[in-house]
């Protein structure tokens, strides 16, 4: 079954719309509820302070959960470090994608990005679950991006900004493949293709008209759309709830070239 995390700061206020709530009702999800502590702040104190009020916000958000259909869970966590939880309980947890909660009603239409270094199938996959047979539209949105020339000296970053007009043609064959594929599962499908200027702008741009954001976590600006380096200009944009797919061709690959281990004692990872 897909699992979806959906970190909610759940002692300043956090919570999760209704519209996200119902959106997530066809998958799995486990609630995450973190507070950042200042870094003089030991966890445990913190935990034994709130604890009780936290776990009882908690548990009101996983039964808004269980009654849009879906099987809920939560974690409670206390850290210095939210993004760093956060893709530590993701991985514990084996969750396909992580939600940025935002505020968004009825979920009519998805924007769906395939720009970057991402893994389109698995996205692809993905929103095949969460939208399942409901009328939920979907538009496939591609970046064409430019790669640094042969012994150039462009960076990684600098390349994920720029794009190339000339591969307009690969991309829009690209997106028509994705969509034919979405479509032959039944869902209503459009796609937008950007040609030129910086992917981070044009998936801005593509926002409105949309109720919710899918992405890979190898998407061009990734950091700055998902942990806020660049708020002002996503919030200007209105940006609703965003569901960050994981990429797993890592773990394939490792799993691919692993050999047999002994057995030895296990040391508890903390990011507390």
């Amino acid at each position: 079954m897909t699992r979806v995390l959906v970190p909610v700061a759940v002692l300043e206020g956090g919570s999760v719309s209704p519209g996200l709530i119902s959106l997530l009702g066809a998958v799995d999800v486990t609630v995450l509820g973190y507070h950042v502590l200042p870094e003089q702040t030991p966890p445990d104190q913190a935990r034994l302070q709130f604890e009780e009020r936290a776990t009882s916000a908690l548990e009101g958000i996983n039964e808004d959960f269980r009654a849009a259909g879906g099987a809920a869970d939560h974690r409670l966590v206390f850290t210095h470090d939210r993004e760093q939880t956060i893709e530590r309980v993701t991985d514990e947890v084996d969750a396909d994608a992580f939600a940025v909660p935002g505020t968004t009603g009825d979920v009519d239409r998805i924007l769906v990005s395939l720009s970057g270094d991402v893994d389109a199938d698995r996205i692809l996959s993905f929103v095949e679950a969460l939208v399942g047979d409901r009328d939920i539209g979907v538009t496939l949105f591609l970046a064409a991006e430019e790669r640094p020339p042969a012994g150039g000296d462009a960076t990684d970053a600098d390349a994920s900004e720029k794009t190339d007009p000339g591969g307009a043609g690969d991309a829009a064959a690209r997106l028509e493949v994705a969509a034919d594929r979405l479509r032959e599962t039944g869902l209503d499908v459009d796609t937008a293709l950007a040609a030129e200027g910086s992917p981070f702008d044009a998936l801005i741009d593509a926002v409105p008209g949309h109720d919710a954001v899918v992405m890979g976590e190898r998407a061009p600006s990734f950091r700055s759309f998902v942990f806020g380096e660049e708020s002002d200009r996503v919030a200007a944009a209105s940006v609703g709830p965003v569901l960050v797919v994981r990429d797993r061709r890592a773990d394939d690959e490792d799993d691919a070239d692993a050999t047999p281990e002994t057995d030895g004692d296990a040391t508890p990872e903390t990011d507390e």
